[in-house]
């Protein structure tokens, strides 16, 4: 054993090479991206090969996970909490359709949206989809989950969601990890051929196995090492502390809990568990970072004959991520923090970097708009959204990955002229190219523009699949070449954009403004690499 100072992305990221991934596959999302980009940075010196390309979006990324554990081997798969929106789809149905190599699905959650547009609890995605859920209280064990969640995943051929919050993920602590690394997985097929083919048929029949295996994964969860009871003996409460919330709960009780807890880091429920704290305590009070998972299901487990406190009756705010100081208000305890922030500091809204090219895009763009009546700027996820705020204001909407597009286009079918999308290079890739198809072939009257510079810039610079190739899909979806229009947006060029933004908007169809310059944080960088050489 080895001990190593580690990210709690970077634990999980080592615990993953250790337990011997063949490939993993993600979309950049805070907070997961470290995750991937560790394995891409490690992987180079490794024996054998791992695949570690970013994908387009996260749905391809499960899908070909799902390929890497058709052929026996096994696979990490990562994305931030919205991510399993996208990636839904694929990750329900391999619930049905089981694994062959191990699969496990990192998801990273954010409450109190540090970088998010909500903060939903992926929890609900592992119980939804009837598969067992991991959710570690801190690093070390967020790395001896890893190598025990492939093993879960390979011994029941089923996938295993894995959930983490941002405070685990971007904190550091030290982790001891194994000297003896496993081998990766010799290619092998399913058993079972017909295990993929989500046939009607074949689905009844996999569906009944999957519920019918709850029973085992509920045992599992029963006497996991990872969930345990802890007797207390003030038995007026008792404590459900899930995944990192039982660090919270412990920073408050550093010689040890005066009430029975239970730490929950392994789903499903421990039923067995749950039942004796609810026979031997008079209130059961649940701690959980994110929504009212655990909260809910007890209430319904145990029907109304204990109290339950938590996020739904108020002891805890709905909203926002769990903090030592809310638990210890909570349990009634005095704040022990030292530190409170003074009413003199306010919030320092994040701000496009200067020399950045959406800037000038943003000039050129408001510029025209302000001069028609009713504009409407439909925006999507990205360094860009910073346009809604000061001193640009130029957008008017950013909800999902790709929907300014689409949104663009029902705002000009329902008759709004001028419509403008606003849309990242790497973000028209992920989400929005099945857009601008729906705008061509209806003919919609949008204009779209493609703000490229060359790279993810949001999650800090990783390679956009868009790269070098937008004006090839958009020609190939069928825009009009004539209306595929490139520019660089400098301010010496402002008045050029301004007439091209003009003349686009003019145009009665479907128009691509592709304004193009290399993001100033990954040039900077580059340079910075140049000189050392």
């Amino acid at each position: 054993m080895s001990k190593h100072l580690l990210l709690g992305d970077e634990a999980i990221a080592q615990a993953a090479l250790d337990a011997g991934i063949s490939g993993v596959y993600a979309y950049p999302g805070t907070p997961s991206t470290e995750i991937t980009e560790y394995i891409q940075s490690v992987s180079q010196h490794w024996q054998e090969k791992i695949h570690s390309r970013w994908c387009t979006n996260e749905k391809t990324a499960m899908e070909a996970a799902l390929g890497m554990s058709y052929i026996g081997k096994r696979a990490l798969v990562c994305m931030k909490h919205v991510g399993m929106n996208v990636a839904a789809d694929a990750f329900v149905n391999s619930g049905m359709t089981g694994v062959n190599g191990g699969i496990i699905v990192l998801a990273a959650d954010d409450p109190s949206m540090h970088s998010s547009q909500n903060e939903q609890d992926s929890r609900f995605y592992g119980d939804f989809a009837f598969v067992p859920i991991l959710e570690p209280s801190n690093q070390q064990e967020a790395y001896n989950m890893v190598l025990a969640g492939f093993e879960l995943s390979e011994k029941y051929k089923i996938p295993v969601l894995m959930r983490i919050t941002t405070r685990l993920a971007h904190s550091r602590a030290g982790v001891e990890t194994s000297d003896n690394m496993r081998p990766q997985n010799k290619i092998s097929f399913p058993e079972d051929s017909r295990q993929f083919i989500l046939l009607p048929a074949n689905s009844r029949r996999r569906f009944k196995t999957l519920l019918n295996e709850q029973v085992m994964f509920e045992a599992e969860s029963t006497d996991s090492v990872y969930n345990s009871y802890i007797d207390g003996k003030n038995k007026k409460m008792g404590i459900i502390a899930c995944g990192i919330a039982y660090n919270y709960l412990m920073e408050s009780y550093p010689e040890g809990c005066e009430h029975p807890v239970i730490k929950i880091s392994q789903y499903p429920l421990p039923k067995a568990l749950i039942a004796r704290m609810a026979d031997e305590c008079k209130e059961i009070l649940v701690l959980e970072d994110g929504y009212a998972f655990v909260e809910d299901k007890i209430k319904g487990l145990l029907g109304l004959g204990i109290t339950v406190r938590g996020r739904l009756d108020g002891t805890l705010d709905r909203d926002g991520e769990l903090n030592p100081d809310k638990v210890a208000q909570a349990l009634g305890l005095k704040n022990m923090s030292p530190y409170t922030i003074p009413d003199i500091v306010q919030m320092r809204p994040p701000a496009l970097c200067q020399g950045c090219g959406h800037r000038d895009m943003y000039e050129a763009l408001n510029n025209v708009a302000k001069t028609y009546e009713n504009a409407r700027v439909f925006s999507d996820i990205g360094c860009y959204t910073l346009g809604a705020l000061p001193p640009f204001r130029a957008i008017n909407s950013c909800v999902d990955m790709g929907a300014s597009i689409t949104m663009a286009k029902g705002a000009a079918d329902g008759g709004l002229f001028p419509t403008i999308a606003v849309i990242g290079d790497s973000t028209f890739t992920h989400s929005g190219i099945t857009g601008l198809l729906d705008c061509v072939n209806e003919n919609a009257n949008v204009t779209i523009v493609i703000s490229d510079n060359e790279t993810t810039a949001m999650t800090g610079g990783q390679d956009s699949a868009g790269t070098g190739k937008l004006e090839a899909i958009c020609q190939g979806i069928g825009v009009n070449p004539k209306h595929i229009r490139v520019m660089e947006p400098l301010k010496k060029n402002m008045a050029q954009m301004e007439a091209i933004i003009r003349e686009e908007i003019e145009y009665n169809g479907v128009s691509v403004l592709i304004p193009r310059r290399e993001c100033i944080q990954t040039l900077a960088r580059k340079k910075r690499q140049q000189n050392k050489k």
